[in-house]
């Protein structure tokens, strides 16, 4: 699982070009995308597509590879794998067949903007891409009002303001943050200010770009339940208590994780 430059080619480590140059196979998003960071480092490897869409065939013929001895290398288009990218579904897939998965460390648009923004950040909460609507967006964007924590996540530019707007509404006017943009590419920006601050900005200059949005914790709140809950004690708590739809709702909110992962967590 190799870490690649989110906009900066220099930022690729001299493992992952290593790790690179010696796959059998180069799995990535885009295979044009990534042959670009292959030319740059003169880099020579078959690859092959992996992207949300993919059939799990295709998967079990690459893992085959990996079984059979060959050393595969996965690449999401631009950062850390598993972090809104088809990696994830990779990973747990070679652990389910006992196969070793191994992290290249690097680059990240998360912990850039963390670091960036000048929030506190021990602790964080990343909450990737919120959906575009519905029960499922509002209870994330009730969720970042709440929570004593920062909080990242990315949107497509045509929608941050909208994104931004809807901030300052649940969390109030007055609360910072900061947006993230192009970040180690050359029109990199990072802006901090109040949500109706940021608002009003990126209304009258609507923002290009790969977006990170950045927003401080709610001040003097206590942490929320689920940081200092034991996992697998409110498992052993909710499993066989109800409907395993509401069990898993649950379970989801107070660990702060997916209903998927909290179904399978109660189902397994």
């Amino acid at each position: 699982m190799v870490s690649t430059p989110i906009g900066h080619l220099g930022d690729f480590s001299f493992r992952g070009v290593e790790v690179l140059g010696r796959a059998a196979v180069i799995a990535c998003e885009d295979t044009r995308h990534t042959r670009r960071l292959l030319t740059h480092y003169d880099i020579d490897r078959p690859t092959v597509s992996i992207h949300a869409h993919t059939r799990d065939a295709t998967l079990e013929r690459l893992l085959d590879r990996v079984e059979a001895g060959d050393e595969v290398a996965y690449v999401t288009d631009a950062g850390t794998p598993g972090i809104s990218d088809p990696g994830g579904l990779l990973a747990e897939r070679a652990h389910a067949r006992g196969l070793r998965v191994v992290p290249i460390p690097g680059p990240g648009a998360v912990t850039a903007a963390l670091a960036a923004a000048g929030f506190p950040a021990d602790r964080f909460l990343f909450l990737g891409f919120l959906p575009r609507k519905g029960t499922a967006r509002a209870e994330l964007l009730r969720a970042i009002a709440e929570s004593a924590w920062t909080t990242v996540c990315y949107e497509a530019p045509g929608r941050t303001v909208a994104l931004l707007r809807a901030l300052a509404e649940r969390c109030g006017a007055e609360r910072p943050g900061a947006v993230a943009r192009e970040l180690t590419k050359m029109h990199e920006e990072v802006r901090r200010g109040t949500l109706a601050a940021l608002t009003e900005y990126y209304g009258a200059h609507p923002p290009r770009g790969e977006i990170t949005i950045v927003v401080g914790g709610q001040g003097g709140k206590a942490p929320m339940t689920a940081a200092v809950e034991d996992p697998e004690a409110v498992v052993a708590e909710l499993a066989g208590s109800g409907p395993p739809a509401a069990a898993a709702k649950e379970l989801a909110r107070r660990l702060g994780i997916s209903r998927q992962d909290a179904y399978r967590r109660l189902t397994r």
